[in-house]
């Protein structure tokens, strides 16, 4: 199951270091010195950025009592303001509102054995993963694929971990990963984990679509379905009793904010869960990248960013 959370820091940015081409690590402490809350494998953080920007990142390091975060940010090509202002005007010093960790990426820590499978950027929570099996001494494999050699992050404590890691470097090898292959080799009770392009994921899917789905953990960094803009139902909030009709056109999320209503909201294409609520009534049109199909079919919680409504009326926990 996810986790949630709304409560915000204030966090200080502590350093900005280089970890791959295009690739940074910054990392943020209290700004009274404080531990801050539980990070757990998977997690990531919200960043308000100085310029107005919400945007999620993932976590490296998973600790019960961490004295500072630490997140690997790529900066992004067609990037919409986030990514950009990290590499290019964020400054060591500087204060940012930051959410308490949330995870809708959890590491089963049950498992007999776990296949973590990691492209480009997506390294960041499966390192975080990798780092936690290895100090709890469970059994683990990693395989990251890279375009070039320049991309790879972590490449040095990697390579202390033996042959429990894997390197692929497509324009050294000349091909892409072979997922089939990794998932194919694996135990039946094997529990897998991908983070990558969405070409990866989507080859991903493809690969262990015979496996039990309660033992394939994916994320995505980009939405995969459209957002829901058909509109044509009522949202009733239940704390206030009050109905707003969702248009053609607007996302509840958009129709929310319209009329004042605080909500937390980050990615807007339901990647990062930050607008979850829950449902107290009605048939969900789910569109998100997060919820398994199990926590669909239970109709109890929904992005507001992205999801819709198949029914005439949805009723919230707002």
């Amino acid at each position: 199951m996810s986790t949630t959370t709304n409560n915000k820091l204030e966090l200080r940015v502590q350093s900005i270091s280089y970890a791959a081409q295009d690739t940074y690590l910054v990392e943020l402490c209290a700004v009274d010195g404080r531990v801050l809350p539980e990070a757990t494998p998977g997690a990531h953080i919200d960043l308000h950025l100085l310029n107005g920007i919400i945007r999620s990142y993932s976590l490296v390091r998973a600790e019960t009592q961490p004295h500072s975060y630490v997140v690997g940010i790529k900066k992004d090509a067609a990037s919409r303001g986030g990514s950009r202002y990290v590499h290019e005007e964020l400054r060591v010093g500087a204060v940012l509102t930051v959410s308490e960790p949330r995870n809708h990426f959890p590491l089963n820590t049950s498992a007999q054995h776990s296949v973590l499978i990691a492209g480009g950027i997506g390294i960041t929570p499966i390192w975080c993963m990798a780092q936690f099996l290895e100090q709890q001494g469970a059994s683990w494999e990693l395989w990251y694929s890279v375009r070039t050699r320049a991309d790879a992050a972590f490449v040095k404590q990697m390579e202390a971990l033996g042959g429990k890691v894997h390197l692929h470097v497509d324009d050294e090898a000349g091909q892409v990963m072979n997922l089939q292959a990794i998932i194919d080799a694996a135990a039946p009770d094997a529990h897998f984990y991908c983070c990558g392009p969405a070409p990866m994921l989507d080859a991903y899917e493809q690969a262990t679509a015979q496996r039990n789905p309660e033992t394939v953990h994916m994320e995505r960094f980009a939405a995969k379905e459209a957002i829901a803009l058909e509109g044509g139902f009522v949202v009733s909030l239940a704390r206030t009793g009050k109905d707003v009709v969702i248009p053609e056109g607007s996302s509840i999320l958009d129709v929310l904010l319209d009329q004042g209503v605080a909500i937390d909201y980050s990615c807007q294409e339901g990647i990062c869960g930050c607008c979850e609520v829950t449902v107290l009534e009605g048939d969900v049109d789910h569109r998100d990248a997060i919820l398994s199909e199990s926590e669909r079919a239970q109709n109890s919680t929904m992005m507001v960013c992205c999801s819709g409504s198949r029914s005439q009326r949805l009723v919230l926990d707002i």
